[in-house]
């Protein structure tokens, strides 16, 4: 039996040729779930992970709800970072177009007029909260023409404080609306939220299949604090590593990384919520075209990055939680290629991240680091580079020396 394709969910031909003219032709199954409810009007509560497919599931069949002749804006886009405003924005723009729709994309470290500008005709707003709002105050955009109300990554949003910004943006907004509530969690505070914005919701959960899981293999190594970058520098000058995202807990920790990464002949480049929107797009530039393959990254400035091949992930600093975890580890294993996740972990942090790996059933992974819970290590291991990853160092920083000359 054939696989199912984007017609037989319902979508529009001429959504289905923009699609195919990108080689998308195979619905995930995010999408086979979700798409039809949308299509017929329903709300929905989408539980999906990081790299499922969520943005077509409700990007296809938001764009064949969407009329030509609808009054602006038609549809709001609600999402918590300006990375992630780019990305969704950057995914819809053809199958929009192909429907004679305008699109814009408004948030914050940019130009506010010629925002305000392109919103003001768009049939489809995709917002950060913040920069919203300012416009909504400037009486530069309204909301009462919503008829569709996706809500991308509600969770993160809740997270970093949006709650009070979200609750006002929705309030300006028509009770007759659609709602698409989607989150990598609908338990606790946020399954709250999200009943309260929803009517009569068609409720999906897309966990991560077992292959999925596999194609991520996960490592966690004991360090010393003062050992932690000579191990780093040991991964990444590993001839096997490809693209690697590293993450880091703060800003400033982000640029202190990338210039001693270039001490020890290392070149990469840093986005945070410091950097201008310019320099953000610009070192995310460098780190798709492979220019530079290290990507050195906070939590919030990775939130939405949506880059291919991306071999490694690597928790320089690691994280407080599971669900950070799964959002950090889960920029890699994606689209069904192999990806590594590793963890540096000190023996203050073991405790922690015993706990995490055991929540994420990686306790056997976990053990064969020789990492003790109890905030120790069961057994002795270097934890700097190895020596041929010094011979590759040492080579490294004779060729661009000679480069300079």
């Amino acid at each position: 039996m054939s696989k199912q394709s984007f017609a037989d969910l319902g979508v529009s031909d001429a959504v289905v040729r923009a699609l195919e003219a990108h080689d998308v032709t195979a619905p995930f199954d995010v999408q086979r779930s979700v798409i039809p409810d949308v299509l017929a009007g329903h709300d929905v509560l989408v539980q999906s992970p990081t790299g499922s497919g969520k943005t077509l599931a409700f990007g296809v069949p938001l764009v064949d709800r969407v009329q030509a002749e609808d009054a602006r804006a038609a549809a709001l886009v609600l999402v918590p970072t300006r990375e992630l405003a780019s990305q969704v924005t950057e995914d819809l723009r053809e199958i929009a177009s192909a429907r004679a729709l305008s699109l814009a994309a408004v948030y914050g470290g940019a130009g506010i007029e010629r925002q305000a500008k392109l919103a003001r005709r768009a049939h489809i707003l995709v917002a950060t909260p913040g920069r919203l709002e300012d416009l909504v105050q400037r009486g530069a955009i309204r909301l009462d023409s919503i008829r569709l109300l996706v809500l991308d990554e509600a969770d993160r949003m809740l997270d970093m404080g949006f709650r009070p910004a979200v609750d006002r943006i929705v309030a300006l907004t028509p009770k007759s609306r659609q709602t698409l509530f989607f989150s990598a969690t609908l338990e606790g505070a946020t399954g709250k939220v999200a009943a309260a914005f929803t009517t009569n919701a068609r409720r999906h959960e897309q966990r991560p299949s077992e292959d999925a899981r596999d194609l991520v293999e996960h490592r966690f190594v004991a360090v010393l604090h003062e050992g932690k970058l000579d191990s780093l520098v040991g991964e990444l000058t590993n001839a096997e590593r490809g693209r690697t995202l590293v993450f880091v807990r703060t800003k400033r920790g982000a640029d202190r990384l990338v210039k001693r990464l270039d001490r020890h002949g290392v070149s990469a480049v840093a986005i945070h919520g410091n950097r201008s929107q310019a320099q953000r797009e610009k070192a995310l530039a460098r780190f798709h075209s492979g220019d530079i393959d290290t990507l050195v990254a906070t939590d919030v400035a990775a939130r939405g990055l949506d880059v291919d091949d991306v071999t490694h992930v690597i928790n320089f600093d690691a994280p407080d939680d599971r669900d950070t975890y799964v959002h950090r580890v889960g920029r890699t294993g994606r689209a069904g290629r192999r990806g590594i996740g590793i963890t540096l972990v000190t023996g203050e942090q073991s405790k922690v991240m015993g706990q995490i790996a055991s929540d994420l059933r990686l306790h056997a992974q976990f053990a064969q680091s020789g990492i003790s819970e109890a905030g120790g290590r069961t057994h002795s291991r270097p934890s700097g580079p190895k020596p041929q990853h010094r011979q590759q160092r040492q080579h490294r920083q004779r060729q661009r020396s000679r480069s300079s000359r």
